[in-house]
């Protein structure tokens, strides 16, 4: 069984404390859901951004942006692949927290495969890899350095089975989701179970791992982001040596770095939130705030497609056409969508 090492340090603690009153603050803000869909949109694009940067995609925030709302990019296809495959790693995400389902060794490799759809051979996307992995820093003018070996193939499953099952019993034993998430996330990178795109799952499996166990905050923080910023420290941090088999096994410092990097996130995702809170509003208003997961739902697809029409509401809800209609309708008298067109050409857009 996989035991991390590491210690609580003062600096850890402290900063855990101030997510977790944080995380209070967020979850308590009333937000309009035109606000809040707002936030999460910018958080998902980005994750996405930073995420695929970190590995080298060339594409920049609008870009990611347009690519997000299903318009064409004028870049690389390997690159608009990497940043719609991130998105959609997001999306399975949420659905797989949405559904309650176990994080298992199945959605490790689904993970991957998202990540990795149509950039890596069919036979590897979503697979361990069958031979050995190095991670190369290329340097001008001078061979490549080998910076790190990962572990023999034939022990990957193993380990992500250990770490895996790590995971499920971190909760039985209430360590904190925030160094679940770091742990995994080092794991990951350590045991470079894939040929590409282990920075990526390493990244959304953390992701997944803080919004299964509660602290989604909303979903509206970007953790990449901290680490796009200073690409140096991060590589410093996650650091564990030169192969797997002589690796540093306390991950006190990475730690360190990892929850010091959400602090910041969530400061910032508090700092957006506290102006958009509503403090003083009437009951009329104040009942209005609040969408059902069904209006959600339709939100969400006017968001990414821009409006939607009755058809598209049966289709999402699985509900008949006057179910269909009756939320229509509910979100057209709180004032958070119109209706345009006529007759078949009627849809519906955010107002």
């Amino acid at each position: 069984m996989l035991k991390p090492q590491y210690k609580l340090t003062t600096k850890i603690v402290k900063n855990l404390t101030d997510i977790a009153e944080a995380k209070g603050i967020i979850e308590k803000a009333k937000l309009l859901p035109k606000h809040e869909l707002r936030l999460k949109r910018q958080a998902m694009i980005r994750m996405s951004h930073s995420s695929t940067a970190i590995e080298g995609n060339v594409l920049d925030i609008r870009q990611v942006e347009a690519l997000y709302a299903n318009k064409k990019v004028d870049a690389p296809i390997r690159d608009i692949y990497e940043v719609k495959n991130y998105l959609k790693a997001i999306q399975f995400i949420e659905k797989l927290v949405e559904d309650d389902k176990p994080i298992t060794e199945k959605v490790l490799l689904k993970i991957h495969s998202l990540v990795t759809n149509k950039t890596l051979p069919k036979e590897q996307s979503g697979h361990y890899r069958k031979g050995p992995v190095y991670v190369v820093k290329r340097r001008l003018g001078f061979p490549d350095e080998i910076v790190y070996t990962g572990p023999k193939a034939t022990n990957v499953p193993y380990l992500c089975k250990e770490l895996i099952d790590w995971i499920n019993k971190s909760e039985k034993e209430e360590i904190n989701p925030v160094i679940v998430a770091g742990v995994a996330h080092l794991e990951i990178a350590a045991i470079h179970p894939f040929n590409d795109g282990n920075g990526r799952t390493a990244r959304a499996l953390a992701t997944l791992i803080l919004y299964k166990r509660g602290y989604d905050f909303r979903h509206l923080f970007a953790l990449e982001d901290y680490y796009n910023k200073d690409l140096p420290s991060y590589y410093k941090a996650i650091n564990v040596g030169k192969n797997f088999e002589k690796r540093k096994t306390d991950c006190t410092s990475w730690l360190e770095y990892f929850v010091e990097g959400f602090r910041e996130e969530i400061m910032n995702v508090k700092r957006q939130v506290a102006p958009l809170a509503l403090r003083k509003i009437d009951k009329s208003i104040q009942s209005k705030i609040y969408l059902t997961e069904k209006q959600q739902k339709i939100i969400d697809f006017i968001d990414q497609m821009g409006k939607i029409a009755v058809s598209d509401v049966m289709d999402i809800l699985k509900s008949p056409q006057r179910t269909a209609l009756l939320e229509l309708q509910k979100l057209r008298k709180i004032g958070i969508i119109k209706q345009e067109g006529k007759g078949r050409a009627t849809h519906y857009v955010l107002k």
